[in-house]
């Protein structure tokens, strides 16, 4: 029976709910934008390895190779994009 509970999912939701959580505490307590977007592009980047690794189940497969270069592709796009936006939008760069 102990293998039928999902221990591994349970956990991965726990972990979830802490980051959003944590990540909810920027907006509560009025943080500085410095100490704010550290805090929230630390627990996005976590939140998206617990997703991937527990939920999405990234790495049990056959094909490794391929589904790691997609992750590396997926990760460089998601960068591309949040440092392209904070250059355009905070940085003042036109």
């Amino acid at each position: 029976m102990r293998e039928l509970f999902p221990r591994k999912q349970i956990m991965g939701l726990v972990c979830s709910l802490t980051l959003t959580a944590a990540a909810l505490t920027v907006y509560f307590f009025d943080l500085s934008f410095a100490v704010g977007s550290t805090i929230l592009l630390i627990t996005a980047f976590l939140q998206a390895i617990i997703q991937l690794s527990v939920f999405m189940h990234v790495g049990e497969g056959g094909d490794k190779k391929a589904v790691y270069t997609g992750l590396y592709y997926g990760f460089f796009v998601a960068l591309v994009t949040v440092f392209g936006t904070l250059l355009a939008l905070v940085w003042g760069y036109y």
